[in-house]
């Protein structure tokens, strides 16, 4: 396992961290990403689209569970899968051929699914510290191998 910590003071600065991660992106990577409500996920998910070359809007799949992105250099998956109420859910997506395929697949609230991910994902945890900023964030991406 690999892990690095970044510390944002912004939106923006968040924005970017995820935008040099995407670009980064080789393809097949599974990123999984965690954080409570309002730390930044959804911004955290168009800096990655945007390294990935994703020009049209990022939105949060929340109620549509997937959304496709295919316009970039790589495909882009965006999970939300907040809505799971059973794991079989995932099957009827056909989860795992994004899983399997040369794209990149970002997941939010990923716990929820644990027993079908695979084992190479990519973990990005966001928090809040007040105490230093309504803005600052701490964010660890660890690279499981």
């Amino acid at each position: 396992m690999r892990e690095r910590a970044y510390q944002s003071q912004s939106e923006e600065e968040t924005f970017e961290i995820a935008e040099r991660l995407g670009k980064d992106c080789k393809g097949g990577e599974i990123f999984l990403l965690n954080g409570d409500l309002g730390v930044g996920k959804t911004v955290f998910s168009k800096g990655l689209g945007k390294g990935l070359g994703i020009t049209e809007p990022i939105v949060s799949p929340t109620f549509t569970i997937l959304q496709i992105y295919e316009e970039g250099r790589l495909p882009f998956y965006h999970f939300d899968v907040y809505r799971i109420s059973d794991i079989s859910e995932m099957d009827e997506i056909g989860y795992e051929d994004y899983f399997s395929s040369s794209g990149v697949c970002l997941i939010e609230w990923a716990e929820l699914i644990r027993d079908i991910l695979p084992d190479r994902c990519i973990s990005v945890t966001i928090e809040k510290e007040l105490s230093k900023g309504e803005s600052y964030r701490n964010i660890r991406i660890c690279r499981y191998e």
